[in-house]
């Protein structure tokens, strides 16, 4: 049976509506908190302000150093049964079963894990690459990656056959379960150990597009090592 692709068109239209749904919801704590009674809430934010937690690595501008993605098995084992095959965009490079990409810009905050919520905050941008999925006559471009460890979540710009469908998509989630304490090598400092998985925007969009049903939101694409620079 030959297989059929969704146009560029229909795909762009699918990612915009999906894009609209996936909003990014606030990391602040829940509306319970508001309902303690005003002496109270205020002496607490005093309190909690006086003790915050500092940070036990801050760079303010990065610059320089990668992001690698150590590709899963039962992903590349997927991209075989749908066919597909996976490529690089621009500055970026698969090597030893790995994706790397070059981190562009950004900032990073890391605190002791367990004393805050999400204890690696900030922006790590890869402008300028990415990775590509190719079937038959359809490519589906995935570049400019922002890394946001605060929401647990990776956005990047979509094209499907060189045209752009939509900007700033969600397209991976993170799972920091899995991560390891952080390292540091002289003037770098390195963060391994998180999970990268398919979100559950990008999963409907690649099954619309290659016309199938076998990619599920969640699916491990790979363990991400970031590598950056502390000066």
């Amino acid at each position: 049976m030959r297989t059929r692709y969704a146009t560029p068109q229909r795909v762009a239209s699918g990612i915009a509506v999906a894009a609209l749904l996936a909003f990014p919801l606030s990391s602040c704590g829940s509306d319970d908190d508001s309902s303690v009674s005003g002496s109270s809430s205020s002496s607490s934010s005093s309190a909690s302000s006086s003790a915050a937690p500092k940070p036990v690595a801050v760079v303010e501008a990065l610059s320089g150093q990668n992001t690698a993605i150590a590709l899963d098995k039962g992903f590349t084992d997927a991209l075989a049964s749908l066919k597909l095959t996976p490529g690089v965009e621009g500055d970026a490079k698969l090597t030893d079963g790995s994706l790397v990409f070059p981190i562009t810009g950004g900032n990073v905050s890391v605190f002791e894990p367990g004393s805050v919520p999400n204890y690696v905050v900030g922006q790590i941008q890869h402008e300028g690459s990415g990775l590509s999925l190719s079937a038959g006559d359809t490519t589906v471009t995935l570049t400019n990656l922002n890394v946001d460890p605060g929401v647990s979540r990776v956005y990047g710009d979509v094209a499907v056959n060189g045209e752009t469908a939509v900007t700033s998509a969600y397209l991976f989630e993170l799972d920091g379960s899995t991560l390891k304490p952080l390292q540091t090598q002289g003037d770098t400092a390195i963060l391994e150990g998180t999970q990268v998985k398919i979100s559950d925007v990008a999963a409907p969009l690649l099954n619309e597009t290659f016309k199938t049903d076998a990619v599920k939101p969640g699916l491990l694409v790979g363990t991400a090592t970031i590598t950056v620079n502390t000066q």
